[in-house]
């Protein structure tokens, strides 16, 4: 399948998105998830769509032109209609997922024409938490170690919180670009990302699916995932694996995508 890499620029962020397929546009999009890592799922659904992948602001290859400036969903779902306006495209359908689900649901809640169906995929908005005060906490706690112990450390407390088994094997040495847009992860976007409010009548004018991985269950994100659909009248729809679920088994997320879509 043939990408095509295009540069957007905007007067803080120069954008970096790809472009793979024909047919309805659908936009892939996480926070920090760059466009690499949804390639597979990209290329599994492009058949018969039109699918946009993008580097979010301060990831990879969309630089910033202020790297202090913080990254927010709204921040985020500006870029996006700035990506669907380059492409010369009124709407489109969005998959989010993680950070991103989060950016979609700010996009349909300040640009709800551009959003034809909404699937968001473990949104991580600990604010609709019972445990909320706590969820915040642990946060805060995470990017105070990052600034103090580095990053691996800060990950360490973020993969426990979240739910994550610990002891997973060592992989190879991370490259600097993982370095760096982890760095940012914490440094610049955890915070406004987790402290999200929902606008919940927004989305329930609008067309929005929840996602949660059929492996989730022990996650915090499943619990979001959860009273995120609760408070907008929605069934939850299962995907395949955990909440990386559309890296470790494109094929089959891409099957139950096409099945919403």
């Amino acid at each position: 399948m043939t990408t095509t890499v295009h540069i957007l620029e905007r007067p803080d962020v120069r954008l970096r998105y790809e472009v793979r397929g024909s047919g309805p546009l659908l936009v892939l999009t996480g926070a920090p998830m760059a466009a690499a890592e949804f390639a597979p799922l990209a290329e599994a659904l492009a058949g018969d769509r039109t699918v946009v992948t993008h580097d979010p602001r301060g990831i990879s290859g969309s630089v910033l032109a202020d790297p202090a400036q913080d990254s927010t969903p709204e921040l985020r779902a500006g870029d996006l209609t700035a990506i669907l306006d380059d492409l010369g495209a009124e709407s489109a359908d969005v998959f989010g997922t993680s950070g991103g689900a989060v950016t979609g649901l700010a996009l349909v809640a300040r640009h709800p024409g551009r959003v034809r169906t909404l699937v968001a995929h473990e949104p991580p908005c600990v604010e609709l938490l019972p445990d909320a005060a706590e969820q915040h906490a642990a946060v805060d706690d995470m990017i105070e170690t990052f600034h103090r112990d580095g990053l691996w450390a800060a990950f360490a407390k973020f993969m426990g919180n979240a739910g994550f088994e610990e002891g997973a094997e060592a992989g190879p040495p991370p490259s600097e670009q993982v370095v760096a847009d982890g760095s940012r992860f914490f440094a610049h976007e955890l915070r406004g990302t987790t402290r999200y409010v929902p606008d919940v009548e927004a989305l329930k004018a609008g067309r929005v699916v929840v996602g949660v991985g059929a492996e989730s269950g022990q996650l915090v994100t499943y619990r979001t995932s959860v009273a995120l659909a609760e408070l907008i009248g929605v069934t939850p729809v299962e995907f395949p694996g955990d909440h990386g679920g559309f890296v470790a088994h494109p094929e089959k997320f891409a099957e139950v995508l096409h099945g919403i879509l």
